[in-house]
């Protein structure tokens, strides 16, 4: 005989552990997900459910017909195209800055950010840059078709004369040599 599953835990064989007290959680399905989508959703045939909402200036990038068409079927189905507030865009800025991702970071991916953080959502994309920031904000992030990027800690070394800097020179040239300083992995 089959034991009843959903007052008991199973645990294989014959035995049922059965619980000591009431661990009724919450459901994670019974609120909607809120969800901020990059670009690469609309580029891209990955699923999204829930709350969702992507800026304007995504809207903007949507430029081949079948990113419109995914757009316009989302559009159908309940998303929401809004911009963030600009104190959320402020936090975006200097958690770019603290990471070193602003010289790489769009306006696109500003709103993004923003909007999520202000929402409380999660962001879908690919994007490693947004991904970096969003980590440093503890904004979540669902990857689509990529890993998920870990948090990237960046060095800064001169081209010409090889030196190392904490941080990106104003103007990005070297005091020393006058050469431009790159960005590298740490």
């Amino acid at each position: 005989m089959q034991p009843d599953l959903g007052s008991s835990l199973y645990r294989g064989g014959t035995e049922v552990v059965t619980p000591q007290r009431d661990v009724s959680l919450p459901c994670i399905l019974d609120t909607p997900m809120k969800c901020v989508l990059d670009s690469s959703v609309f580029f891209t045939d990955y699923p999204v459910e829930g709350e969702c909402y992507t800026t304007p200036s995504v809207v903007d990038e949507l430029v081949d017909l079948k990113s419109k068409c995914r757009f316009d079927l989302l559009v159908a189905a309940g998303l929401r195209v809004d911009s963030p507030a600009e104190s959320d865009l402020l936090r975006v800025k200097a958690a770019a800055q603290k990471t070193g991702d602003l010289p790489v970071i769009s306006a696109t991916d500003c709103d993004v950010l923003g909007l999520a953080l202000g929402l409380g959502a999660t962001i879908f994309t690919d994007d490693f840059a947004i991904q970096n920031v969003a980590a440093a904000l503890k904004v979540p992030v669902q990857p689509l078709r990529q890993r998920a990027a870990k948090p990237i800690a960046w060095k800064y070394r001169c081209s010409g004369c090889g030196r190392y800097y904490k941080t990106d020179m104003p103007g990005g040239e070297c005091p020393v040599c006058g050469a431009i300083i790159k960005r590298k992995l740490k």
